[in-house]
């Protein structure tokens, strides 16, 4: 998956594509070699960036200190962090929320 790797620290890297302004928020599939997630908040002042953080503590079940935008912060080309997790944890819960979406 070239959306996803893994850190040496134990954590993973996630390359988005972000959707801002969406119904709901939920991974909505793939855009190119990102994964793509739709956000219901608007990107003003930072809203989206939290609005991910959250998402993906929740879905993934760590804290949301565990999850940080690291760059793209005012892009929709975003990538995101993600410490105390494995990546084969990351695959299957990405997975499961792709299949659950469509």
């Amino acid at each position: 998956m070239p959306y996803l790797q893994s850190c040496k620290n134990g954590g993973v890297i996630l390359e988005l594509h972000v959707q801002p302004k969406a119904s709901r928020t939920q991974i909505s599939g793939l855009y190119g070699e990102r994964l793509k997630v739709a956000v219901g908040s608007p990107p003003v002042d930072g809203k989206a960036n939290k609005e991910i953080v959250s998402f993906f503590a929740k879905l993934l079940g760590v804290s949301k200190k565990n999850v940080e935008v690291v760059s793209g912060h005012k892009s929709r080309q975003k990538v995101v962090a993600v410490a105390g997790v494995a990546e084969t944890a990351v695959r299957a819960q990405v997975k499961e929320s792709m299949s659950c979406a469509g």
